[in-house]
């Protein structure tokens, strides 16, 4: 059973010190876990007892190709109308609780874990059962190419996909996909990324696609842009186009995160709308 952190919210006691790792630059962004309270929550139209983090949207300066939410479900909490952009694809990840998914009239039961792909303007429903329901929601306005077919939605679950081992790394380092890199019906793909303690991203990755990385579980020290930052779970990272990167993750556990990159498009001559 997958142990992945959840925000619980709250508010820090008055006698708190302020001092936290919390980073906006043009490069990246980190925002720590101990940022994720009730005050900073959003709400949604058409969802019922049901609360959000935006951890990250389309801004200037900030990122351009996605947003992400986690999802807070109380008891029974979900929403029968969810989306109202029909053009935004969506990947939902299970991290806690349970509940279940009407995806174009077939039920999923959920559990953490579970992993939801959403092609645009996908009819959806969904509920959580009594002990709550948290996952994240990542969002992407879909690429249409004219002559590729559609993606299909799809239900499935971490455990039923063997994590691919990075070259050269013994296992140290994998990733856990999802959907085929050569699949080019998909623009964008959001997997779950593997470091064993002592694993490391072993240069400074610089490449085209954007980043969004929240921490599953563990600790690592992370390279972003010219800075060493330290990370631990409940933390996210946002990752401009081209911000150097690197990960040395530093036990005593496994280092885990959920990954989202833009990938399988050509390069827009103009800034992404939403």
């Amino acid at each position: 059973m997958a142990n992945y952190y959840s925000p619980e919210g709250g508010l820090p006691g008055q006698n708190e010190l302020l001092t936290d790792r919390a980073v906006f630059t043009q490069a990246y962004a980190v925002i720590p876990k101990g940022t994720l309270r009730d005050i900073t929550t959003s709400y949604l139209p058409f969802w019922e007892h049901s609360r959000f983090w935006v951890i990250a949207r389309p801004l200037s300066g900030f990122a351009e190709s996605f947003s992400h939410y986690i999802a807070d479900l109380a008891a029974g909490g979900g929403s029968d109308n969810p989306e109202s952009d029909p053009t935004a694809e969506a990947v939902l990840f299970v991290v806690a609780g349970s509940g279940t998914l009407d995806l174009e009239g077939r039920c999923y039961d959920l559990r953490p874990g579970s992993y939801v792909f959403l092609p645009a303007a996908t009819a959806w429903k969904i509920r959580a059962a009594d002990q709550g329901l948290t996952f994240h929601w990542i969002r992407k306005r879909f690429v249409p190419v004219e002559g590729i077919a559609l993606p299909n939605a799809f239900v499935t679950h971490e455990d039923d996909h063997v994590p691919n081992a990075m070259p050269d790394t013994n296992g140290a380092w994998s990733t856990t996909r999802f959907v085929a890199m050569d699949d080019l019906r998909h623009d964008m793909h959001v997997t779950v990324v593997t470091f064993q303690p002592g694993g490391v991203i072993p240069f400074p990755e610089t490449h085209v696609m954007e980043h969004g990385l929240y921490v599953l579980e563990g600790k690592a020290v992370y390279r972003l842009n010219q800075d060493w930052v330290e990370v631990e779970a409940g933390d996210y990272m946002w990752l401009r186009a081209f911000c150097p990167q690197a990960c040395y993750a530093g036990g005593p556990g496994q280092f885990k995160y959920l990954l989202y990159k833009d990938v399988n498009r050509h390069m827009p001559f103009q800034p992404f709308s939403g």
